[in-house]
């Protein structure tokens, strides 16, 4: 599973763990990723995409259609 999201581009930050002592090690800030299916009308078939919460909401608001739509654009 890659560690992007589909839609946002979002993937993992690094940064610092700052203890008391202020001794700084790194770590990393993983984005809210989750595996979903979505059903796709024109192909009769199923698509698997990573999407973060944001993602999410953005292909609710959209619809999934419109959203590969813009994947597609942005990708080539």
């Amino acid at each position: 599973m890659s560690k992007t999201c589909s839609i946002t581009g979002k993937k993992v930050l690094f940064g610092n763990n700052v203890s008391h002592s202020n001794r700084k090690t790194r770590r990393k800030f993983s984005s809210n990723l989750h595996s979903y299916k979505f059903w796709n009308e024109e192909k009769n078939c199923f698509i698997k995409l990573v999407l973060s919460a944001k993602g999410l909401r953005i292909i609710n608001k959209i619809g999934i259609e419109e959203a590969l739509k813009r994947i597609k654009k942005k990708i080539i």
